[in-house]
């Protein structure tokens, strides 16, 4: 990319479309594109189309995505599927009509099915049942994946696509009814500390293992990608390293110094046993993560702090 090229980032606002803002501006990139949700909605066509014959991007990373945990994907199954479907082909289609050079499309882990052999490699897609609370967004995702091979294939588009693990860092969600596991974690045990509660209550047994990756890391590979890579495999972004959700809560509890108990209800969903990605591929192009867990952590809950009034 020429840093005077014309670049969109769909969904500059979230935690991964804010950070990739970042990591260009940082790296000389000017020329960006955005558009907030009330100025743009991506799940109309023509809104979408007109976008794209008007502002012309030469590269677009797709980062926009109606996401959030256990709770709200089992909630709003509906909701999940259909506004993430209309959001990456109507981007995805607009981009292949208005000749864009290359896009990056960002899927989640959650693609792999539920008991694909661990570290997850890119081979095991679609090779079983997928995980039943977050099924209707998994297939959003693997829908973009193919949207992206199918546009590679029947017109020689460039776009490809990066999957992503567990992702926390700045701008992140911390409702509680919405959150991924790691912002609650840090929302909860805040609020605790604060109101001297003697305990917090977790889902699920702590057991499951999963893989966390700072959205500051994921924008530098994203940016990498985006500059070196031209293949039609989707590509692997993460650590290689997980933790049990029993350690992380014990991670998160000491960064916030919170020193009531942990109390874990079991009658709550677990979620899959256990997410690592095989990043084998990413660190065979000369890319790895920078940022490790416990200093990812300590950024995090300083990003709360600054924000938290947003969030009480």
């Amino acid at each position: 990319m020429q840093k005077d090229a014309r670049i969109y980032v769909a969904g500059h606002r979230g935690m991964v479309g804010s950070a990739i803002v970042r990591n260009l501006q940082a790296k000389g990139y000017h020329n960006l594109i955005t558009r907030t949700s009330a100025e743009l909605d991506l799940r109309q066509q023509t809104a979408v189309e007109d976008f794209f014959a008007a502002e012309e991007p030469e590269y677009v990373f797709l980062a926009a995505a109606k996401v959030g945990g256990i709770l709200a994907n089992n909630t709003y199954r509906a909701e999940f599927l259909y506004d993430n479907l209309m959001i990456e082909s109507n981007i995805i289609h607009s981009a292949y009509r208005h000749k864009v050079t290359k896009l990056l499309f960002l899927g989640s882990s959650c693609i792999y099915p539920k008991m694909a052999p661990q570290p997850l490699r890119e081979d095991s897609l679609l090779s079983g049942y997928l995980e039943s609370t977050n099924e209707p967004y998994a297939i959003a995702k693997i829908a973009g994946i193919k949207l992206c091979e199918a546009y590679r294939h029947q017109y020689g588009c460039n776009f490809i696509s990066a999957m992503p693990t567990n992702l926390y860092g700045p701008n992140d969600n911390y409702d509680l009814q919405g959150s991924h596991v790691l912002p609650a974690l840090i929302r909860k045990f805040h609020e605790a500390k604060v109101t001297g509660a003697p305990a917090v209550e977790i889902w699920g047994t702590g057991s499951p293992r999963r893989e966390f990756l700072h959205a500051d890391d994921l924008a530098d590979a994203c940016v990498y990608l985006m500059e070196t890579y031209d293949g039609e495999p989707f590509v692997n972004i993460g650590t290689g390293e997980d933790v049990t959700i029993r350690e992380l809560a014990e991670m998160v509890r000491d960064v916030v110094g919170y020193t009531g108990d942990l109390r874990w209800n079991t009658d709550k969903p677990d979620g899959t046993p256990r997410k690592l990605m095989d990043v084998g591929r990413l660190h065979g192009m000369g890319w790895q993560h920078h940022i490790d867990l416990s200093e990812g952590l300590a950024l995090t809950y300083q990003d709360f702090l600054d924000k938290q009034t947003v969030y009480v």
